[in-house]
């Protein structure tokens, strides 16, 4: 369960950064040694420098297997790391010139890298070996043994080769990791999002379980009573109104019937395999009962074959809201569009009713807020949950020649989402 939040922790992030920065340090500073070498410009401590380069490019290979195990990064090991690069490079420090040697500013990198990264005490500590450090390499070094009449030039390059390899790598790092956080913050800011919409999802659906069982009881009292009307009274205008009613009853009863074996056939898994085109004109069909006042035209505008589905019952329930809410706007004249492409399945109703209201619009598909005069306005929030779980998404357009585009997209094979 906490694995993913561990493989995406910021000292995770932050530690895979720095290995990739150890790397290019490390081949800059090889470079450096094998070119003093190659061109006896320098005589240099040859083994020592190889040695330490050897545990450097260890330290590399072994931050690199340890990534890729499941363990957490913690604040102390990233912290750790940091420490032993400063080490590392104090000691190269010290066998080539020590606080002489132009590459001392890097200490400035891994400090900053720090600052940026961890908390004040980490960030003072590692300050204080930096400082330690430098100020050991003022008093004990190593020497180098160079002409003076080089000594000047080789001072120059070095220190500018230096600053710019410093301000490489902290713009790199500071750039992604300003990257990293603004990733973490929206991810945060989405599971928030989703907490809460899981939330009020339950609460819905507690209450939603409890109306239905309690319906059930007055629901067959009223079918009842119904039936003994129809057989006391003989009056045709009478008869008519009692027969409405009893279908009105049917249709709850077989509502929350469904309801029932939606929730059965969830449990189960047992969902039929179809095409997208079957789905939405089976679900068109359903509509159509519930809404005989509607007329509509559906089209399918996709190319090939069409692709197959396993929709859950609540995407049926959700497109069935979408085409209620069309069916509130205006029911005259709905157009239903479905298409595809290799990656999205898109179903577009497009009603010719008054638009969204610009004013309103960002407060559509929460909970209880409806535009109409009747409702409780939880279609459009549900159908959204219910498609975001599925890893879709609903919107809704206002048409330049008036009337909602509602659009519906589900990922290509929701059926295993």
């Amino acid at each position: 369960m906490y694995a993913p939040v561990q493989l995406l922790s910021a000292s995770r992030l932050n530690l895979r950064l720095l290995v990739l920065i150890r790397v290019l340090v490390l081949a800059a500073q090889a470079g450096s040694v094998g070119l003093a070498y190659f061109s006896r410009m320098l005589e240099l401590p040859w083994l020592a420098l190889g040695i330490t380069l050897s545990v450097s490019a260890a330290l590399c290979l072994a931050s690199a297997l340890r990534l890729r195990g499941p363990w957490p990064v913690t604040e102390v090991e990233y912290a750790v790391h940091l420490g032993v690069d400063l080490i590392i490079h104090s000691v190269l420090l010290y066998f080539t010139g020590g606080s002489t040697n132009p590459f001392v500013s890097y200490y400035l990198v891994p400090l900053t890298i720090a600052a940026a990264t961890l908390p004040w005490l980490f960030t003072l500590t590692l300050s204080g070996l930096a400082l330690g450090s430098y100020t050991l390499l003022l008093m004990r070094f190593d020497p180098l043994d160079i002409d003076p009449a080089h000594q000047a030039t080789l001072q120059v390059y070095g220190m500018w080769l230096s600053f710019a390899l410093a301000a490489v790598l902290i713009t790199f790092f500071v750039a992604r990791m300003a990257e990293q956080l603004r990733s973490q913050d929206q991810r945060q800011a989405e599971r928030r999002e989703q907490s809460l919409r899981d939330q009020q999802l339950l609460a819905v659906a507690t209450q939603a379980a409890g109306a239905a069982h309690e319906l059930g009881t007055p629901l067959a009292t009223m079918s009842v009573l119904l039936k003994e009307l129809r057989q006391e009274h003989q009056d045709p205008q009478l008869r008519e109104d009692l027969d409405l009613l009893q279908s009105q009853v049917r249709l709850c009863k077989e509502s929350l019937q469904q309801l029932v074996r939606a929730a059965e056939a969830d449990r189960r898994q047992a969902i039929q395999e179809q095409s997208a085109r079957e789905w939405v004109e089976a679900v068109l069909r359903r509509w159509h009962l519930m809404r005989p006042e509607a007329s509509y035209r559906f089209q399918c505008q996709g190319t090939g074959t069409p692709p197959r589905l396993m929709p859950l019952p609540d995407l049926s329930q959700a497109l069935l809201n979408l085409l209620n809410n069309a069916t509130d706007a205006c029911a005259d004249d709905l157009q239903v569009s479905l298409s595809w492409d290799a990656q999205w399945v898109r179903v577009i109703i497009r009603d010719h009713g008054p638009g969204v209201p610009l004013a309103i619009a960002e407060q559509i598909g929460r909970p209880f807020f409806t535009t109409k005069g009747k409702g409780f306005g939880l279609g459009l929030f549900l159908s959204q949950a219910s498609v975001n779980r599925a890893g879709g998404t609903v919107k809704l357009y206002n048409h330049e020649d008036g009337g909602t585009l509602t659009e519906l997209r589900l990922p290509y094979g929701v059926a295993h989402a």
